[in-house]
């Protein structure tokens, strides 16, 4: 990490994650130049309604606003030569498409879960993946105002099993299907209640053991913390897709 402080323009600035990424930044050694947000409240820092009003001059740009907002932000990175962590969850193929076409001219991390524990975690799943063909389901939990479902972090654990096992079907509803489970199909639940941060579980069984991995937050401030180290490290990189998994054991 560089020594010096980076500063940062933070999309969705007004809104709980970027509240917490904003009172995290100092001791993080980041500082907010600026916010974006589509209803702009007071803060220790301006905040302009839309992109195209910002004048300032960030070392990157940080994302917490909502996947529809992903290729204009990414737009705006683009053509200022800006690294972008996107932390939003729920992109649709063609915003999907954005950050990859963007990858290939600026450095862009998305993570829908930028804690430590959850890179750790995506890290252990991956090795226990590849060591064992036991059954693999997967327990996401979040509160109950979350949109989207399964969560971008449950997403991530999926695809850790598949890329190591080299396949797999992601199975999210097995109410119809009245049939036993598939060999190669990984599941995944969600549980929406109260006002639970976020809890994942990723269980391995077989006929005669069962193994978790189990990470568990209690607040948001570990997502700040990971999306303004995120955007330190994306400072000195090239062009490319990273992941918090990358940045962390690379």
């Amino acid at each position: 990490m560089p020594d010096k402080t980076c500063s940062i323009l933070l999309c969705g600035a007004c809104g709980r994650m970027g509240r917490a990424v904003a009172e995290a930044a100092e001791a993080q050694n980041c500082r907010i130049l600026c916010g974006v947000d589509l209803y702009p409240a007071p803060a220790p820092f301006p905040v302009f309604p839309a992109l195209a009003l910002v004048e300032e001059r960030p070392d990157a740009v940080i994302d917490f606003s909502y996947h529809t907002f992903t290729p204009e932000v990414l737009a705006f990175c683009v053509s200022h030569a800006l690294p972008a962590v996107i932390a939003t969850t729920g992109q649709t193929e063609e915003e999907e498409a954005a950050v990859r076409d963007a990858a290939a001219r600026i450095p862009v991390l998305r993570s829908g879960n930028l804690s430590l524990g959850a890179a750790l975690l995506a890290r252990l799943v991956s090795l226990a993946a590849a060591a064992v063909d036991w059954d693999a389901e997967i327990v996401e939990e979040h509160h109950a105002a979350k949109l989207d479902a399964p969560s971008g972090t449950a997403l991530l654990l999926g695809e850790a099993i598949r890329t190591a096992r080299g396949g797999g079907e992601f199975r999210y509803d097995r109410r119809l299907a009245r049939r036993p489970r598939d060999k190669g199909e990984i599941g995944i639940h969600s549980l929406r209640a109260g006002g639970i941060v976020g809890r994942h579980e990723v269980l391995f069984a077989s006929g005669g053991e069962v193994l978790r991995l189990t990470h568990e937050v209690s607040g948001r401030a570990v997502f700040a913390e990971g999306a303004l180290a995120a955007a330190r490290a994306l400072t000195g990189l090239p062009p490319g897709f990273y992941t918090l998994s990358d940045i962390l054991f690379s």
